[in-house]
């Protein structure tokens, strides 16, 4: 016999959770309802653990995650991934998951080497940026994504991107309630001579019961034999912010309105047994919201199911699962029509027991057993369908799947005077000014699209950045690196690396200058700087002139004295590697940081034009070294600035920063040049993905509306701060992929 083992993750704490509940009931009707004997279905739970309190779990649940652990996410995909279940189902809900919007699910997802079918239990109609992307990032690992109802699977198309194809709609299940003469159920609770009006689920101020009780002020002058049943504690999010001051409310205007005898408050979480009883015994139920931005309502499914005369306002999920007569809607807050429905319904039987007719025939349909064979028959075609797909592990990107190239972001950071460093989102930070770092980087960039795509508006933008760094140049040759808003200089000399990376643009302009007046100035400030270059110490700012003096020999290929120079300047790097590996440790420092990349690239580039096998293979250690550290998964995983990766510990994870994906992007396009070895092209392509959502949290950092890049990856999510330097270090990266797919690399 074949057998079937599912992984589901969500919470699971029955008594407390929608979800929970959820996950419970689809997983029994999944085992206890397939259509064959010839496959055994067995099934386990990973529980989210929202405040890290430690619960006593059934025997179901394998596997625990603790909410704010990122880590916790990664290492339950290795455990699903070991645990020889054959496919897994995601129950998503905004505020189960951690990280920004419940970012975190993404490292999951992004690791898990199963067949995965989420099931989508809120989508939003107007997300954020972060929200957005979350749904996009699941639909697209996902093999199958339900949603409960029509309206969620046209949102899940229009507003999301999502394929129809992909998209399956499965409604919420219900218990398979019998339709019996509810006398009895009344009963058990002294209710045998009332009218049973009911609200249940967690307290909360979107729940609108202030709305019934406002209108029974008017139900009760003609019909006192009324009860209505306020089922369920208070949310424990509200209860965290505010306590019980909304239920306090509630009791206040029950006092108010002189309703003590027709409204019963139960405080208390019931069991599923309890919700059945009391849904037995109910004649009206009230789902009386507040917001329309409902898309799923489990009690509201199980008040359908049960056969009750549901009187809703008229939120998405109310509004298809309603229509045809099978209940009425009031608009939102609108306890005099509400008075109005309910007076009517109450004075004629036969209405009433026609909508619970109705609404009990619909959810027949949808009750869990008939519920658990269209699941299993999508688990079914989904791992049929994953057999008979051969992956391609190879990360070879489309040209036309990547981003249209976009200055849009650069323009608006981009004034008179040069490139603004920072951003506040994608606005402009003016308080933080202009540094010579980003507008080497932007002249770079620009220069790089003009020779590529020939686009204009680079052309204009670049003499802005020439300006800049000519202002910022000092009579020694060395340049200043800050520059205030207003125009006031804030430093005498910069860093070495600002040092660098001008020399590294400039010289890339004096080989791919757009005309002469560009190209005698980028001459003049290359010459000036000259006299600083065997002055420098740090090992990156050295790899940064390097490729400088790179790009001016492939215009000047005769000047010995710049060869020599080079030379020179290699000969510092590989001593330092020489004096600082190990067997185990092949660097130049005890501690990885930033932009590690830049020093075997400036080690091919030097190669390239000395033909020294020292330089090849200390190159190469050195690519081995960051590659083994930084792809030990298929995707790039940066080193985080919170703490780097120090010689003997474990590497930081975040904040996860884009120049330093960048920088990977660049050795690997030079070290398949050099070597035409495709490995390397692959991990280039690879390395860019990381900007597109291939990385540790699974979210995309490149925002495709506003053309510009988020600043890093933290261990919430993404910094939406869209500075120059990280929008920079994307269209750098972007323009060197694209001329890697368009061209056989050859120069």
């Amino acid at each position: 016999m074949k057998e079937i083992k599912i992984a589901n993750i969500s919470t699971f704490l029955p008594r407390k959770c929608g979800i929970a509940t959820f996950s419970n009931n689809l997983l029994n009707s999944i085992i206890n309802n397939n259509d064959t004997k010839e496959v055994k279905i067995s099934a386990y739970v990973v529980a989210l653990n929202k405040n890290n309190d430690k619960h006593k779990y059934p025997d179901i649940v394998k596997h625990t995650i603790r909410q704010n652990h990122q880590l916790d996410y990664i290492k339950t995909a290795k455990f699903i991934n070991y645990s020889q279940a054959n496919l897994c189902i995601l129950q998503h809900e905004y505020g189960i998951f951690g990280g920004e919007c419940g970012t975190y699910i993404l490292s999951l997802t992004r690791n898990l080497r199963i067949p995965l079918i989420v099931v989508f239990h809120t989508l939003l109609k107007e997300p954020t940026y972060t929200q957005k992307v979350i749904i996009q990032k699941l639909s697209s690992k996902a093999s199958k994504v339900v949603v409960m109802n029509n309206l969620a699977f046209e949102f899940l198309n229009t507003i999301y991107g999502v394929p129809k194809r992909k998209i399956v709609k499965i409604e919420h299940g219900v218990p398979d309630f019998k339709f019996i003469d509810n006398r009895a159920t009344k009963k058990k609770y002294n209710l045998e001579d009332k009218k049973v009006l009911l609200t249940f689920g967690l307290l909360n101020r979107n729940k609108g019961i202030e709305t019934v009780l406002k209108s029974l002020v008017e139900v009760v002058k003609k019909h006192q034999d009324i009860v209505y049943i306020i089922l369920g504690k208070t949310h424990p999010n509200v209860v965290k912010e505010s306590g019980e001051e909304y239920r306090n409310y509630l009791h206040r205007l029950v006092q108010k309105y002189s309703l003590r005898q027709y409204v019963f408050f139960y405080d208390n979480f019931v069991s599923d047994e309890e919700l059945f009883n009391y849904l037995s015994a109910t004649d009206i139920y009230i789902t009386p919201y507040l917001n329309k931005a409902q898309m799923t309502s489990g009690s509201l499914s199980y008040a359908a199911g049960a056969g009750a005369a549901v009187i809703s306002t008229p939120y998405w999920h109310a509004e298809e699962l309603l229509a045809d007569g099978r209940g009425i809607l009031f608009k939102f807050g609108d306890h005099q029509s509400l008075s109005k429905i309910l007076i009517k319904i109450l004075n004629n039987p036969n209405e009433m027991h026609a909508l619970r007719k109705k609404a009990y025939d619909y959810g027949r349909t949808h009750i869990w057993p008939e519920i658990g064979k269209q699941y299993f028959k999508l688990i079914s075609n989904t791992l049929k369908s994953n057999e008979e797909i051969k992956v391609n592990e190879a990360h070879i990107i489309n040209p036309l799947a990547m981003p249209t190239f976009s200055l849009k972001h650069i323009k608006r950071l981009t004034y008179d005077t040069g490139i603004i460093q920072h951003a506040l989102y994608n606005v402009p930070n003016l308080k933080k000014g202009y540094c010579i770092d980003d507008n080497s980087r932007a002249l770079l960039m620009t220069l790089m699209a003009w020779n590529q795509l020939k686009d204009e508006e680079a052309l204009e933008l670049l003499p802005n950045y020439l300006s800049f760094i000519n202002y910022m140049q000092n009579d020694n040759g060395t340049f200043r690196n800050f520059l205030s808003f207003s125009g006031e200089y804030l430093d005498e000399d910069g860093t070495e690396d600002s040092f660098g990376r001008t020399i590294w643009a400039l010289g890339y302009l004096l080989r791919y200058s757009p005309n002469p007046g560009y190209l005698q100035l980028s001459f003049e400030m290359f010459s000036k700087a000259l006299p600083n270059f065997m002055k420098l110490k740090e090992v990156r700012s050295i790899a940064y002139t390097i490729s400088g003096l790179y790009h001016y020999l492939k215009h000047y290929p005769s000047d010995e004295k710049m060869i020599k120079l080079l030379k020179d300047l290699t000969n510092k790097i590989i001593s330092r590697v020489d004096n600082g590996k190990d067997k185990e440790w092949v660097w130049f420092e005890n501690k990885l940081t930033y932009s590690n990349g830049i020093v075997p690239l400036a080690l091919f580039y030097s190669y390239k034009l000395l033909n020294d096998k020292k330089i090849l293979k200390t190159a190469t250690e050195l690519l081995n070294f960051l590659e083994e550290i930084k792809f030990k998964n298929d995707y790039l995983s940066v080193i985080g600035n919170d703490g780097w990766f120090e010689k003997g510990k474990e590497p930081a994870h975040f904040a996860q920063q884009p120049i330093n994906a960048t920088a990977m992007v660049l050795l690997f396009n030079q070290a398949y040049k050099v070597t035409r070895n495709k490995d390397y092209l692959k991990k280039m392509y690879t390395s860019y993905l990381w900007f597109l959502g291939e990385n540790e949290m699974g979210i995309p950092l490149y925002n495709f509306d506003t053309g510009g890049c988020s600043d890093g990856l933290e261990s919430y999510g993404v910094n939406r701060n869209q500075g120059a330097e990280s929008t920079l270090a994307y269209l750098i990266a972007h323009l060197k992929v694209l001329r890697a797919l368009e061209k056989d690399i050859t120069n």
